[in-house]
């Protein structure tokens, strides 16, 4: 999925279902190779993000740091569903707004 914020940064989210939720496979570094090896080149995402209803792997979460891609496993993606704050107030390290807006 693509989309722009009201700040003008281009995401490109990768969802992973799990049947199982926590208790199903978690998501692995693989998965977020694939999406690392198109989201900026091919995307052109200024924010790129795997969300799971799952868990995900720990060496995963160090690839995904090293990266610069955002994983939203099962607990922040219940925080997000919650609508107490907006995706981009949930993750660690977004980059600024691309062009001023009204928002910003």
């Amino acid at each position: 999925m693509k989309a722009t914020d009201p700040y003008g940064r281009r995401w490109v989210i990768q969802r992973k279902h799990r049947r199982n939720g926590l208790a199903g496979s978690a998501v692995g570094t693989p998965d977020l190779q694939v999406l690392n090896g198109t989201v900026r080149q091919v995307h052109g995402a200024d924010i790129a993000v795997i969300i799971t209803n799952g868990r995900v792997t720990a060496p995963a979460v160090t690839f995904a740091r090293q990266q610069r891609l955002h994983v939203v496993d099962r607990h922040t993606l219940a925080a997000w569903a919650s609508g107490s704050r907006p995706l981009w107030e949930l993750l660690h390290a977004v980059p600024p707004p691309r062009k001023p807006t009204a928002l910003s």
